[in-house]
């Protein structure tokens, strides 16, 4: 998986197409991200203790990865992401445009 929690992301394809976000949550068996402000829908809830009056509420829908591009760390554009053996033998993700290590 190339995309990670806590990654800064870039919206590339969908209707959410430009937003950036932070990726709040990695769903690996269906190769989809949550990201924040991105793929918006309104969600009818019943009252309950945590919601007394119940109504729409507004969340993030999950994307699926392929519709997402990393957002490289230096130039601050979108990158593909690749992976190396860094100094320490440890491998690590960086960023295929500008060779910047992910952290």
């Amino acid at each position: 998986m190339k995309i990670k929690a806590g990654d800064l992301v870039k919206v590339i394809a969908g209707n959410s197409k430009g937003v950036q976000g932070k990726v709040l949550q990695v769903v690996k068996e269906t190769n989809r991200a949550v990201v924040e402000g991105a793929n918006i829908v309104k969600k009818h809830t019943k009252p309950s203790a945590a919601n007394p009056n119940g109504g729409i509420i507004e969340k993030e829908a999950a994307i699926h990865i392929s519709n997402l591009a990393l957002i490289d760390p230096k130039t601050g554009e979108p990158t593909r992401v690749g992976r190396r053996v860094n100094a320490d033998g440890k491998i690590v993700r960086y960023a295929k445009k500008s060779g910047e290590e992910i952290k």
